[in-house]
């Protein structure tokens, strides 16, 4: 593929190569070593417009595990704060000769935009409600890891769906996957016409907890609303909040998610957060191989080599009739 802007592009055969493929990435990983020479000689730019710390850093990782050269973009510190807009800046990078831009930003349809400004691949790490595609195949790589796969599996989202652009990739790519997906929540925070999606609505969450695979928390998105959408955060953890006690009643198999960063005392009790269930810095850690994953779907030269020749191969010795010279790069 030659972008990821949303898991709707996506179809369940692509899902399950890129999950397939960041099972090789995770493989290298964990190797002492854990770098390949798969985007040498790439560049890609994570233009982020909006913080971030778990998607950043990752494709930050990712990028250089892969052995391409990150470039990252401030828009802080850019020329958009003299007035630039957009597209100019966007066009400005591209022009010093790109390969990839990773982006972020906080209105909706933004990478896609950007798509239209420039030849280099677009990899959309969350853009406003819309979608956060990596962030649903790290979760749907979790849940992978854990049972085989997705199939047949009973996923229940809580939170704040309305405004989770997490929940909106989340629900395509289990549904995707052959997962049931469950949302839970007050019917403020559910998104307009939920009727429309493939999935079941559950307003309490008591009523469903016995019975699900998989509980995916979010975290209530204060930032993104406009008006007061539930009484309290107290009223929110006792009708919705993962307690001591509500997780006594899960499965103890179930797992345990939520894609960060936590409000521990809302959503998720302090000492649930780190039960044993709990994949939560799993997910982080999967994020890397997932986002290696998606860097070389987009810019490989198609079939990974998990056993490439020596990094170094491509820079012989300066003077090889000199067994005892140095190596230019040492």
């Amino acid at each position: 593929m030659k972008h990821l802007l949303s898991i709707a592009d996506t179809s369940r055969g692509e899902l399950e190569e890129l999950l397939d493929l960041t099972d090789n990435f995770k493989e290298v990983l964990a190797r002492k070593v854990p770098k390949v020479p798969a985007l040498r000689n790439k560049t890609v730019v994570l233009a982020f417009f909006e913080d971030s710390t778990r998607t950043r850093t990752s494709f930050d990782m990712a990028a250089k595990r892969l052995s391409a050269d990150v470039v990252t973009f401030s828009s802080s510190s850019s020329s958009l704060s003299k007035g630039e807009s957009i597209r100019d800046t966007i066009q400005t990078i591209s022009a010093m000769g790109v390969d990839a831009m990773v982006v972020r930003h906080r209105s909706s349809g933004v990478p896609a935009q950007i798509t239209q400004w420039t030849d280099a691949s677009v990899v959309n790490a969350g853009d406003g409600w819309h979608q956060h595609p990596t962030q649903a195949l790290l979760d749907a790589y979790t849940i992978r890891s854990h049972f085989g796969s997705l199939e047949g599996k009973t996923v229940a989202i809580v939170g704040d769906i309305k405004h989770s652009r997490v929940a909106r990739s989340n629900i395509e790519a289990f549904t995707k996957l052959g997962a049931e997906v469950l949302l839970v929540a007050p019917r403020t925070l559910l998104p307009a016409r939920v009727e429309e999606l493939p999935v079941k609505v559950a307003q309490s969450l008591d009523s469903v907890i016995a019975d699900i695979d998989v509980l995916s928390l979010l975290r209530i998105q204060a930032e993104r609303q406009d008006e007061a959408l539930f009484p309290s955060a107290r009223e929110y953890r006792a009708g919705y909040g993962l307690t001591g006690e509500r997780a006594k009643r899960l499965s103890s198999n179930a797992l345990i998610m939520h894609p960060g960063p936590m409000n521990r005392g809302i959503e998720i009790d302090a000492a649930v957060a780190d039960d044993p269930r709990s994949t939560v810095l799993e997910q982080v850690g999967n994020g890397v191989a997932v986002r290696m994953a998606v860097l070389f779907n987009v810019l490989g030269p198609g079939s990974f080599d998990p056993d490439p020749a020596d990094p170094d191969s491509a820079n012989p010795d300066p003077n090889p009739a000199n067994p005892d010279s140095e190596r230019a790069d040492q």
